[in-house]
């Protein structure tokens, strides 16, 4: 997450040209909407896999001037950038998952500026510079990546997908993770359930022990324009002292205290899909497949 934070600092804090005002992201988050919204054959606001989503902000390109509706060549580069993996810049290697389209609400987390966001950066200042005063403007995207990765020491790095110990004892592991997370790449925790798979001999032998949510507008932890609130500790309770794995996970979203839509949460590879009649805003009429 470091790595992917120093990154689209680079994008879009570095220089005054790149930089992208504020009240411009809920512009280009309508324009990903429009863009990507109905793929999965329902508008409803919501991107259920925006990894099909293949979203060019060159359409927002100002044709005259800048200003508030469209985008100055440098910020299309910005908003390109934000949608890629963190690179080494010698050898092309990604070394993160990039952020998904969907997510722009949130980028005043990391784009708000003028400084980047201290939840990443002080991995670099406490943890592999070991210098509080370090500048993350000197940051080289090819010698200091390998220093990164190895001064966690496994201290923080919590990816080893090696679960055997875990699954002997008949845990169980419950993921979830919101599509449009303006922090925490999606794709992380994705990488990590398809890692433990691998390493246990594929889905079929962890379905039972492990299973992952992923929900569709919901941002770092809670939040978006998705449902974001569900009972996963129930679900988990259930799975371990009656048995039953979740299939689904019935989550809502509130605006001014009141809830205005549910929606299932499915067990991945599974997704909610629409019966076809009944209100958009009412999970009873979405099934899983």
């Amino acid at each position: 997450m470091a790595l992917l934070q120093a990154w689209v600092a680079f994008a879009g804090l570095k220089d005054a040209e790149s930089r992208i005002p504020v009240a411009k992201f809920p512009m280009i988050h309508e324009a990903v909407l429009k863009a990507c919204d109905a793929l999965d054959g329902l508008k409803d606001r919501l991107i259920q896999d925006p990894r099909k989503c293949k979203f060019d902000p060159k359409v927002l390109t100002c044709k005259a001037a800048d200003a508030p509706d469209c985008l100055t060549a440098a910020q299309v580069a910005t908003v390109r950038k934000m949608y890629q993996p963190a690179r080494n810049v010698r050898t092309g290697k990604a070394v993160s998952p990039a952020y998904t389209p969907g997510n722009e609400l949130g980028w005043a987390a990391l784009l708000g500026g003028p400084e980047p966001n201290n939840l990443g950066m002080d991995q670099f200042r406490f943890v592999v510079f070991k210098d509080e005063k370090w500048d993350w403007r000197t940051f080289d995207f090819d010698k200091d990546i390998d220093r990164t990765i190895q001064a966690d020491d496994g201290q923080t790095d919590a990816r080893n997908p090696d679960l055997k110990p875990f699954l002997a004892h008949n845990g169980k592991l419950l993921l979830y993770h919101g599509w449009s997370d303006q922090l925490v790449p999606t794709e992380t925790t994705i990488s990590y359930y398809e890692d433990v798979a691998k390493k246990m001999g594929g889905v079929s032998k962890i379905d039972q022990q492990v299973r992952m949510f992923l929900a569709p507008g919901m941002g770092h932890c809670s939040g978006g324009d998705g449902p974001d609130t569900f009972d996963s500790l129930a679900a988990l309770e259930q799975w371990v002292e009656k048995g039953k794995a979740p299939e689904t996970m019935i989550a809502s979203h509130e605006t001014a205290g009141k809830v205005d839509r549910t929606r299932p949460l499915c067990a991945y590879p599974k997704v909610a899909k629409y019966n076809g009649s009944g209100s958009i805003d009412d999970a009873a009429n979405f099934s899983c497949k």
